[in-house]
């Protein structure tokens, strides 16, 4: 499959999660969530990973911007449900899953929450994403090559979980995905935005609306909007 280019980012015009679930357990790798905002902001560094790994659309942003680029095919595929979809089909397979990310409580509820939804699931390990040193992160490495998961969810907030993954993944061969916040909406921390706006596109504009506090990220959108209406994506 090809890839489009959004401001130097590689990212798959995926028409379905089913495509992109059998491109990526294929492949391996990073799936990475490109929207707007990761677009215009992503380092050189966060660049490179992506474009070596597997950057699909998880913004509508991203969608426009792929349609512009001649991939009409191209749908939103939310990464907070995307991990659940990956879940559902493999759990029963027999894959083992790995998870890292938020706080202790938030991820001990998450395992419990997978366990009931999932029964049988084989979580080969899980810890919080509270890593302070390169030790302590040595040691998640460690355990990861260890354990020898098929899918690794990383739920730290990009670009921290892109780069911690590309650590894991140099040591061993998975599957692995960033999830920002997913775990903290799985255990009903936050709302997401109600179905109509999801559908009108416009779920980065709720966040803003019921989380104020985020208003000072909004400047990557506008940045990226004038790009995208004006050509120069």
């Amino acid at each position: 499959m090809e890839t489009v280019s959004i401001c130097g980012i590689n990212v798959y015009p995926f028409s379905s999660r089913e495509e992109l679930i059998d491109f990526a357990f294929g492949r391996k790798g990073i799936l990475v969530a490109v929207n707007a905002e990761k677009s215009v902001n992503a380092t050189e560094r966060l660049r490179q990973i992506i474009n070596s790994n597997i950057g699909y659309c998880d913004g509508a942003g991203a969608v426009k911007a792929s349609h512009r680029k001649g991939a009409a095919k191209a749908v939103r595929i939310p990464g907070c449900e995307l991990w659940l979809d990956i879940a559902a089909r493999f759990a029963p397979r027999g894959k083992r899953f790995y998870l890292v990310g938020s706080r202790q409580e938030v991820i001990e509820g998450t395992v419990a929450h997978l366990r009931r939804m999932f029964p049988g699931i084989d979580i080969a390990g899980y810890r919080n994403g509270f890593i302070g040193s390169d030790a302590e992160k040595q040691s998640l490495i460690d355990d990861i090559s260890r354990t020898q998961p098929d899918i690794v969810f990383v739920a730290m907030g990009s670009p921290r979980q892109e780069y911690l993954m590309a650590e894991m993944l140099a040591a061993h061969k998975a599957l692995y995905q960033g999830l920002g916040g997913s775990f903290d909406l799985l255990m009903g921390n936050f709302r997401r935005a109600p179905k109509i706006v999801q559908k009108l596109g416009c779920e980065w504009l709720w966040r803003f609306v019921a989380q104020p506090s985020r208003i000072t990220r909004i400047t990557p959108y506008l940045r990226f909007a004038s790009r995208l209406y004006t050509g120069r994506i």
